[in-house]
């Protein structure tokens, strides 16, 4: 194909891969994966908020509200709303983006985001290369939480990822294969551990057929772009807590809360925040005794009386992980929880209960 001859020269659009997966299936793991091993492309990530992206401190070069610059060339961008507008945004800037990476939320059902690709103007400045989902191997069963938007993401992905193999017997990854096979044909099934698969795989390989969703557009009225508000949890810029200095002294009101509605099978998004530090006993407790088994995913900076450190928490379904590092700002608690069919009131009060 000669592009001199082309009025536009970029007219195979950018190339644009999309990551669905349930909650906890391992999409944060793969973006890093994909930044620090992107080689000599350059990459744009666009996520729904930078909190769990581990963006290695060295790469870092800028970060303003809403887009990270990385000395490897690659750029973070968050989607805030709308998703035309975030793909507009790094399509309009001065330094050339080789690629693009889409991270949809948990709970999200892909078809509206495959739509907005095929069905508006965005159609025409990029290419779908291929649509991933990411299935953690260790708890996903076909029954997967009962939840359309798991099914959906299995059967619209180009490349299904089982991830965490090596937390599963091999059976169990086997069953889990057939399972898989027998939702889409001729499924392609990767493997792998902390989300490390060759980038070759996955990055430009021009899986995806648009002709697979022509049936799609009516039943969806375009795009309801619910997925775009999904989490609803802007707390998590751990970078700049905006201006919370000092102690906050006479400042009574403090524990901020609130939980949203996912518009996806009953999910629920709970938001904790307090300017007082767990007590680590009382929150361990908590954790092993009274949080509600339908509480798959939780993340957040856990702040305990006990410890100096500001502790990442990252729980997916029964296991969960506390990772210390040093303060940047001055300590507070922010935990966000993500289940089904939860009391949010309750919660909250048991975890106000946790607090020194």
């Amino acid at each position: 194909m000669t592009t001199s001859t082309a009025p536009n020269p970029t007219k195979r659009g950018m190339p644009v891969t999309i990551i669905t997966g349930f909650l906890g299936s391992g999409k944060t793991t793969l973006l890093n994966h994909i930044l620090s091993n992107n080689k000599d492309l350059k990459v744009a990530i666009l996520v729904n908020e930078f909190g769990d992206i581990n963006i290695d401190s060295q790469l870092l070069v800028t970060m303003d509200e809403d887009m990270v610059e990385l000395s490897n060339g690659c750029i973070c961008c968050t989607i805030n709303d709308d998703l035309v507008d975030a793909v507009y945004r790094i399509m309009e800037r001065q330094d050339q983006v080789d690629y693009m990476v889409i991270e949809t939320t948990g709970v999200a059902d892909p078809v509206p985001i495959i739509l907005t690709f095929l069905g508006t103007e965005l159609r025409d400045l990029t290419r779908l290369d291929s649509i991933i989902a990411m299935v953690d191997a260790e708890t996903f069963t076909p029954d997967h939480f009962e939840s359309e938007a798991a099914l959906k993401q299995i059967t619209y992905s180009d490349v299904t990822i089982v991830n965490k193999v090596d937390l599963a017997p091999t059976d169990q990854v086997k069953e889990l294969e057939k399972y898989l096979s027998s939702i889409k044909e001729r499924a392609r099934i990767l493997h792998s551990q902390q989300g490390q698969v060759p980038l070759q795989l996955i990055l430009d390989v021009g899986y995806n057929n648009p002709e697979d969703y022509a049936g799609l557009e009516h039943d969806h009225h375009g795009h309801d772009h619910h997925d775009h508000h999904g989490h609803d949890n802007h707390h998590d810029h751990h970078d700049h807590d905006h201006g919370h200095h000092g102690h906050h002294h006479g400042h009574h009101g403090h524990d901020h809360h609130h939980s949203a509605h996912l518009d996806n099978d009953g999910f629920v998004s709970i938001a904790f925040e307090s300017d007082r530090p767990f007590q680590v006993a009382k929150f361990e407790h908590f954790l092993q005794n009274n949080l509600p088994k339908t509480v798959f995913r939780g993340k957040g900076i856990l702040w305990f009386k006990e410890s100096d450190l500001r502790n990442i928490f990252q729980l997916s379904g029964p296991r969960f992980s506390i990772d210390g590092e040093e303060w940047s700002t001055p300590p507070r608690n922010q935990l966000v929880l993500i289940g089904r069919h939860l009391n949010g009131d309750d919660i909250q009060q048991q975890l106000t209960a946790c607090l020194a």
